[in-house]
This record gives C-alpha cells, sequence and structure tokens, in this order.
C-alpha cells in the first residue's frame, strides 16, 4: 500500500470520454486522487459533487481532480453529464489502480461479504509524492479537509 512521503504509484486509466490519462499527464500539479465505489449512488453523487461546488477554489492552488471508481467509462460519461462535473472520472474495470492504490477490499454489509472500493482520498503533491492519505472517507466536508491538505 502506498504511503506519504512516498512517490504515488504510476498509472494508465480511461476518462470518462475513452482518454487514455496517466498520473505522469499532471507532472508539476497537485492531484486529489480519489476512490469511490459507484457513480449515481447518494455518498458517492455527493462527494463529487462537493468537489465540483469547490473546483474553482482547487483550480486556484493549481490542483486537479481525479475520481476513480470500477465503473464503465459510459457510467463515467452519464455521471459526469448529469451532474456537470468539471473534473475527470477515470475508470478501473479491471481494479488494477484499485489494487495498487490498496483501496480494493473485502467489506461488510448486513453481515455479507463482499469486494468493493473502499472510500479514499490520496493528496499528490507538484513532485508526484503523496502528501495526504483520507482513508475510510466520510464525505461531509471532505473536500474542505482535501483542500486545507494541499493548503498546509
Amino acid at each position: 500500500m502506498p504511503e506519504e512521503g512516498k512517490k504515488a504509484p504510476a498509472f494508465k486509466l480511461k476518462d470518462q470520454n475513452g482518454k487514455t490519462i496517466s498520473l505522469s499527464d499532471f507532472a508539476g500539479k497537485n492531484v486529489v486522487l480519489y476512490f469511490y465505489p459507484k457513480d449515481n449512488t447518494s455518498g458517492c453523487t455527493a462527494e463529487a459533487c462537493n468537489f465540483r461546488d469547490e473546483f474553482p477554489s482547487f483550480k486556484n492552488i493549481d490542483a486537479v481532480i481525479l475520481g476513480v471508481s470500477p465503473d464503465s467509462v459510459e457510467s463515467h460519461k452519464k455521471f459526469a453529464e448529469k451532474y456537470n462535473l468539471p473534473f475527470t472520472l477515470l475508470s478501473d474495470e479491471n481494479k488494477e489502480v484499485l489494487e495498487k492504490y490498496g483501496v480494493w477490499k473485502e467489506k461488510s454489509m448486513y453481515g455479507r461479504k463482499y469486494m468493493g472500493v473502499e472510500r479514499t482520498t490520496y493528496v499528490i503533491d507538484k513532485s508526484g509524492k503523496i502528501k495526504k492519505i483520507f482513508s475510510k472517507v466520510k464525505v461531509p466536508d471532505h473536500n474542505k479537509e482535501v483542500w486545507e491538505a494541499l493548503n498546509s
């Protein structure tokens, strides 16, 4: 699992428009890499909309926001259009990046165990190092704690 102070693992994934995006495309920028379970679910929609609403303040500090889930490119496209999301959503249907970042985990709901995404955000600095990891994210005000981490 990646650690704070270490280089963020490289990756290449398709965005909501089918374009291949790699972490190295954002060298020299701050990156908010947030992993979420599923498009169009209540918590994930709230998290995305919170980042959307604060997007201008992230742009002002030279930060890009990348959302990653195992949903398809087509699902991401519909989700981004429905909620006017101004940032990139990346599709990891093979779960390679989810596993590389340690967010594909066994979860439990109503006593049933299953594999899923543990809501996690990585704040990556301009040199590509992990500045802060937020595990088991609680959605309310998460965008504000991410912004504060970038400005500390």
